[in-house]
């Protein structure tokens, strides 16, 4: 190696990063991260650090960044602590199918069991938990495993990766002829993988030879950006749709084959008679989880079952399954499309006929309590005013306490891509908080609502001082009723009421946002919901309405069972 022309560990990983594509990183500092921090700073590399006050909130940002941009997240953090606190959100990502890449560094290589402060076996945490993991033990091992890493992330059901950069590696002298990177990592999924024309053939027969098929479709549809080609496909059968929590976007809400979000949270009893009404369900890009379908139970054992998913080993997990078909859903779509094209008679299957009346009862319901003037301020009142203040292109991020179930029912999408979201496959308190910075900063432009209960606010709120430093035009609202509300539901459901360690004192959240900046605002009074939503909402800045709330106990939310 030319020695005129040397490279450290660290400023190698700054320039892998940089051929990647990537462009902001989310983290927070810690001693053994002192020579990449330096390397930030001395290279010129076009992308942007933002300092976090938390490792789990980095990871959450990352993640809330990859769900709106199609692109990796990209988070850091220092050794030990940094590392544990940072894992969480790996979790989440992983499960969720969204890549994101976690950079932690490590204690020196030859420190290694002589009790250096912060050891921990950090590949050891990581790799059961993720997709990828990996140490780096050389510095001249830097570009391959980021390379490694980006691959492992964006192809096949993309996940979330660990790259573990001890102090010394840092240090160490890398090879610059080695700095490249695949320009189809940059975004995912990379390389999708298309369809066995023989399992299209079999599974567009088992559809047309039903009766009433329905469509449960995930996330794969919008992760694949696959819209176009599912609403063709919808439209061309006239077949009826229901989607998951990760799958609402995948066709517009208000489209009339929609019949919206089934399942045990966000689904109804409407909802739920369309699904045991189907004689044929086709789950695509869906992993027809416990939520999805109440517990296996609907649809009922015995329903023909047509799989579509990026993962052969889905397929077939829950539910005798008469086709499987193992492709990226866009693939997958464009093939049953073209396949269909070539058929001479294809028949209609009213879909969009049979659900009008579940989708009629289900809206009248919503609106009575919508239209409600009850104090404390019925969630369903909170929603019905924010969809009706909110363009069709405002990102919306939940978290899985009180929010979840009531945005996923009830605010409908009038249109198609990652346009809501929430953190469903672990529930981790604290994300919306977080995902929503990752996701303004990757969607500058668009309005960002982030919505919360006030037990969530308590996990992350020091991250409303990352929100005012970099002035993020955020509107929060929490759903305030001083309650670890889901918990305190199913005490009442399952457990007769005994009420034990989920109530906990009132917080002001306004005074506590305007404390670190944000403009706040409180309601009690129904009436005046609407006009502090609207001023929240065209502040310049991050904002904040505290809504003193009914409590899920009391409530008439879009749950099937608060535990199973």
């Amino acid at each position: 190696m030319d020695r005129t022309n040397r490279m450290t560990g660290a400023e190698a990983m700054v320039r892998m990063l940089q051929a990647h594509g990537v462009k902001h990183i989310f983290g927070l500092c810690g001693d053994t991260t002192l020579p990449f921090y330096d390397a930030l700073y001395r290279l010129d590399h076009g992308m942007t650090h933002i300092l976090t006050r938390d490792e789990r909130s980095a990871a959450y940002m990352a993640d809330g960044y990859a769900r709106v941009t199609g692109r990796p997240g990209v988070c850091e953090g220092p050794s030990g602590g940094g590392a544990t606190y940072i894992l969480p959100g790996l979790v989440e990502a992983n499960e969720s199918s969204i890549p994101i890449l976690a950079i932690t560094s490590d204690v020196g290589t030859r420190s290694r069991g002589h009790y250096p402060l912060t050891e921990l076996d950090q590949e050891g945490l990581m790799r059961p938990l993720t997709k990828h993991a990996r140490t780096i033990q050389h510095a001249d091992q830097v570009p391959d495993a980021v390379r490694t890493a980006f691959r492992a992330m964006m192809t096949g059901r993309p996940g979330s990766a660990h790259l573990g950069l001890p102090i010394d590696v840092q240090r160490g002298e890398a090879n610059p002829d080695e700095i490249w990177a695949d320009p189809a990592h940059a975004a995912f999924p990379a390389y999708p993988s298309a369809p066995d024309p023989t399992a299209v053939e079999a599974a567009l027969d088992a559809i047309l030879s039903a009766q009433f098929p329905l469509v449960i479709c995930g996330g794969g549809i919008v992760l694949s950006r696959a819209e176009e080609e599912f609403r063709t496909f919808v439209e061309t059968l006239d077949i009826a749709v229901a989607t998951t929590i990760s799958g609402q976007g995948s066709i517009a809400e208000t489209h009339p084959n929609c019949l919206g979000v089934v399942g045990s949270n966000g689904g109804v009893a409407e909802t739920r008679s369309v699904v045991d009404k189907a004689d044929l369900v086709a789950f695509i890009g869906c992993r027809a989880g416990s939520v999805t379908t109440e517990l296996w139970r609907h649809p009922k054992k015995g329903t023909r079952i047509v799989h579509v998913d990026s993962d052969p080993e889905v397929i077939g997990a829950s539910y005798r399954t008469e086709v499987g078909v193992v492709s990226d859903a866009r693939l997958a779509l464009a093939a049953m499309n073209d396949a269909l094209s070539c058929r001479d008679r294809l028949p209609s299957f009213g879909g969009a006929k049979a659900i009008e009346k579940p989708k009629a009862k289900k809206w009248a319901a919503f609106r009575k309590l919508a239209e409600s003037d009850a104090a404390p301020i019925l969630p369903e009142r909170t929603i019905a005013t924010l969809r009706r203040l909110l363009d069709d292109d405002a990102i919306v991020v939940g978290d899985p306490g009180t929010p979840c179930p009531y945005i996923s029912a009830y605010y409908e999408l009038n249109a198609t891509g990652r346009r809501l979201f929430s953190n469903r496959a672990h529930g981790a308190l604290g994300y919306a908080l977080s995902a929503s910075v990752g996701a303004a900063v990757g969607a500058p432009g668009k309005k960002v609502v982030g919505l919360m209960g006030d037990g969530s606010f308590g996990f992350t709120c020091g991250e409303l001082e990352t929100v005012v430093r970099l002035n993020l035009p955020i509107t929060y609202i929490v759903f305030s009723n001083a309650v670890y509300g889901w918990i305190k539901a199913g005490q009442k459901t399952k457990f007769e009421e005994r009420y034990y360690s989920v109530d906990f004192g009132r917080t002001d959240h306004a005074r506590v946002a305007e404390a670190f900046g944000v403009k706040g605002f409180t309601v009690e009074d129904p009436d005046k919901l609407e006009h502090a939503l609207r001023d929240a909402l065209a502040h310049p800045g991050p904002s904040l309405v505290d809504i003193i709330s009914q409590p899920l106990q009391d409530a008439h939310a879009p749950v099937s069972e608060w535990i199973a």
